[in-house]
């Protein structure tokens, strides 16, 4: 029988980058086929129940039945299976037995390493076996290792029925990577008490809570002349840009941020002299200090029309996700069960508030409390990508842990 780590070899080595420009659902038809062709024939081998696919909005769901008559919650797993916006063609695992420390050659005819120097995450890993990248791709186990992990819970879970459940519930859905697979979750296809996205790095992370997120975008109308004759009438772009970011406080942003502390960060620009436009991420845990800061970049773009006697500047701020806090604190049982899975595994449960959000983040907001836990991989979304086969195999003893009702 085919083991976890094969499947997440087989998995992520089939590319399902989604793509933000894309009109489709899902993005890009990599997803469709991945969906259709691979995870629900799997799911049907493994015995799941109820397996199906929602071609409305790409995500696929099965079903294991309850196999008691005791009251037992209904829990759903959640993983996504597209990759980020990274080279994820030709993907080339590679397996560490026993990883000795010292610095990984990942393309020795490239010269490329993951050293210790740039990457000292790497050293809580001693001893323990990881699959790596061959330094020109990214690994793809966000998420297709919280794919694998679920998916071998599952599979053990039917073949010791001595495990006494209510029903277990799973979705694998798309374009988490691009902000938009979990608009169009149908809540109404995943009756569950609560839910967890397996889909968080490090062994013992447990996240309950999320950035507040909007975008900001400005829209730059300047005047173009010859710049012979441009004394007292040209408005350039680019020099509007600069002016307007520098109008941000400059300690906020991420690199100069941690914790709990929100930023305004650039993503993108592109200007010419009379046309121009900047994108933003506007980020806090706290929702009054995020409405603070959205209001701080609405009368940034003011301030500069007001220097300037004309409407120079325009902005578009959209609200994308909230901190599913708000919703979870009222719902902590969820939480309080998968510590308690963790610490049954041997695990210390680290709680600490995501800086950034999860399909999780929408899904409570939809009516279902959704935490995040840990898969075991780190350096995401890169080249140095790489995941702990013992970790993602203590992911798997937790959620098989939190839906055991003899505890």
């Amino acid at each position: 029988m085919e083991t976890m780590v094969q499947r997440f070899i087989r998995y992520v080595r089939i590319n399902t980058r989604s793509d933000e420009h894309s009109t489709t659902v899902p993005s890009t038809q990599s997803q469709v086929d991945f969906a259709k062709q691979v995870l629900v024939p799997d799911l049907e081998a493994i015995g799941v129940d109820h397996v199906m696919y929602n071609k409305e909005n790409g995500f696929v769901i099965g079903t294991i039945n309850a196999n008691t008559d005791e009251p037992a919650p209904s829990i759903g797993f959640i993983a996504h299976m597209d990759t980020a916006d990274y080279n994820a063609d030709n993907i080339n695992p590679r397996i560490i037995e026993h990883y000795d420390g010292t610095d990984i050659c990942l393309n020795e005819e490239k010269g490329i390493y993951s050293r210790i120097s740039d990457f000292p995450n790497l050293t809580n890993y001693i001893g323990k076996s990881l699959i790596v990248t061959d330094g020109l791709t990214l690994l793809g186990g966000d998420d297709k290792a919280g794919i694998c992990e679920i998916m071998e819970a599952l599979r053990y879970i039917k073949e010791h029925p001595e495990i006494k459940h209510g029903k277990i519930m799973c979705a694998f859905g798309p374009d988490e990577e691009i902000g938009i697979g979990a608009d169009r979750f149908d809540v109404s296809q995943f009756p569950v008490d609560y839910a967890y996205t397996i889909d968080s790095e490090s062994i013992g992370h447990l996240e309950y809570e999320t950035f507040n997120a909007a975008s900001g975008t400005v829209i730059l109308k300047g005047i173009s002349v010859h710049p012979g004759a441009a004394k007292d009438i040209m408005i350039n772009c680019s020099k509007l840009a600069m002016e307007f970011d520098a109008m941000l406080p400059g300690a906020a942003v991420p690199e100069h941020t941690s914790g709990r502390e929100g930023f305004f960060m650039l993503t993108s620009m592109d200007t010419q002299i009379d046309t121009g436009t900047m994108n933003y991420i506007i980020r806090d845990h706290d929702k009054q200090l995020f409405e603070a800061k959205k209001t701080f970049f609405t009368q940034a773009a003011r301030s500069l029309n007001d220097r300037y006697g004309r409407e120079v500047c325009e902005v578009i701020v959209k609200d994308q996700y909230y901190n599913m806090y708000e919703v979870i604190k009222d719902h902590m049982e969820c939480v309080e069960v998968a510590k308690a899975a963790m610490v049954k595994a041997g695990i210390t449960p680290i709680c600490a508030p995501i800086r950034g959000g999860t399909d999780g983040s929408k899904i409570s907001f939809m009516g279902i409390p959704t935490p995040n836990i840990f898969t075991g991989v780190e350096n995401l979304h890169g080249r140095h990508e790489f995941a702990c086969i013992d970790d993602m195999e203590k992911a798997v003893e937790v959620i098989i842990n939190i839906v055991n009702i003899d505890k």
